[in-house]
């Protein structure tokens, strides 16, 4: 039997919770239409940049430290890193992608999981939360470590991002799994590499070609996916 807080971890980072993220490809769509991601190497690629240089590093190092800080009941502390999260953002799609489906989390959690700490921080913040804190909080409420929620946080964005890669490539599901399979490592270090900041100011990206990726999408003429 599973225990509870994994139980919960995996229901909460499952395709099918409602948070809408199906519908975002964290800049992928262009990347495929630039020619960018063309098959499954250039996938493994462009995601082990993206977890270990660009989004993964910092939404990582701020969903640690969002954790800590609801662990420890440190509201100022937790304030403080959902508000950089919140501004933290390349570009516009990208904030909406985080706002939206951080709200979406929260909103649903608290009603499917209610923990008193979650109803406090929506009415505090106006129910408006990037997504890495609002795994962080349920998971540090809910007494979920931190390296299992932060690693299955990290495996899901990236599982997410091959299913988007999957319809825009196209790529095959036996592609998908075998370069999920192939990111384990980076997804592994990601996570050690976030929980090991020390301060969130150490913390920046190193990936100008998502950013560039993000910008274009917004004027793409045909698109499946919000980001």
């Amino acid at each position: 039997m599973a225990s509870d807080p994994l139980y919960r971890l995996l229901a909460w980072l499952s395709p099918a919770y409602p948070i809408g993220a199906f519908s975002y490809s964290h800049g992928v769509e262009t990347a495929v239409e630039e020619g960018l991601i063309r098959d499954r190497a250039s996938l493994v690629a462009w995601l082990d940049s993206v977890l270990r240089r660009g989004t993964g590093a910092v939404d990582g190092a701020l969903f640690a430290a969002g954790w800590r800080a609801a662990s420890e009941a440190d509201w100022p502390a937790f304030d403080a890193a959902a508000e950089r999260a919140a501004a933290w953002r390349g570009t516009s799609e990208m904030a909406l992608e985080s706002r939206q489906q951080g709200g979406s989390f929260l909103s649903i959690t608290r009603t499917a999981w209610p923990h008193g700490a979650l109803d406090e921080v929506h009415r505090r913040l106006d129910g408006e939360l990037a997504l890495p804190v609002a795994v962080a909080l349920a998971a540090a409420v809910h007494g979920i470590a931190l390296e299992q929620a932060l690693a299955g946080f990290l495996h899901a964005f990236t599982a997410n991002l091959i299913s988007a890669a999957l319809r825009a490539v196209p790529l095959g599901q036996t592609d998908g799994q075998i370069a999920l399979a192939a990111l384990e490592t980076s997804v592994n270090e990601a996570t050690r590499a976030a929980i090991a900041v020390d301060s969130l100011d150490e913390v920046g990206t190193a990936t100008p070609l998502l950013d560039w990726c993000s910008l274009r999408h917004e004027t793409q003429y045909t698109r499946l996916f919000r980001s």
